[in-house]
């Protein structure tokens, strides 16, 4: 059975495959929708219910990598600092302290949240020059079927940089 889902989950992958890309000052930024057949088959794999992920499949759930190019320079991150817009209403990123607490409601056991958190893109980071990277999971708080704006917020010596990908989808 397991060998099956990783086959659906893979189809589902490819079947979305929107990425958007972007480069700003040497800081590469991708993101790809994953569909929310998707993002239930991949929790299921980690111990989720159907009823446990359902309120995070439920929102514009995404897989993003983040790399530093830049030669000298580390940059610094927070995750929730990133937003994205629409009409010019920032709406939030989830963060994964807003997650523990919605799935505490549902009593996810300790490994649940283990393999939730380790699967997310992480909250704070710090990428080193020459390729630093990292990628992971991340929801976004808009609604389906809505397009925006998302911007990436980090900082490089204490000077803070925006890198922002216009006409996201988050589609049904």
């Amino acid at each position: 059975m397991k060998k099956i889902q990783r086959l659906i989950l893979l189809s589902l992958f490819v079947l979305n495959a929107n990425a958007q890309e972007l480069t700003k000052d040497n800081v590469n930024f991708t993101i790809r929708q994953i569909p929310i057949p998707a993002v239930k088959a991949f929790y299921i794999g980690r111990g989720f219910s159907v009823e446990q992920i359902q309120p995070y499949a439920d929102t514009c759930v995404y897989t993003t990598t983040l790399r530093n190019d830049k030669t000298d320079e580390e940059i610094h991150y927070l995750r929730e600092n990133w937003y994205a817009s629409i009409d010019k209403k920032k709406h939030s990123i989830k963060t994964n302290d807003y997650w523990k607490k919605q799935f505490e409601k549902s009593k996810i056991t300790p490994a649940q949240w283990i393999a939730f958190r380790l699967s997310q893109m992480p909250e704070e980071q710090v990428y080193a020059a020459n390729g630093g990277w990292n990628q992971g999971i991340f929801s976004v708080n808009v609604p389906h079927g809505s397009t925006f704006d998302l911007s990436i917020v980090w900082d490089e010596k204490g000077k803070q940089n925006e890198l922002t990908l216009q006409g996201v989808s988050c589609e049904k």
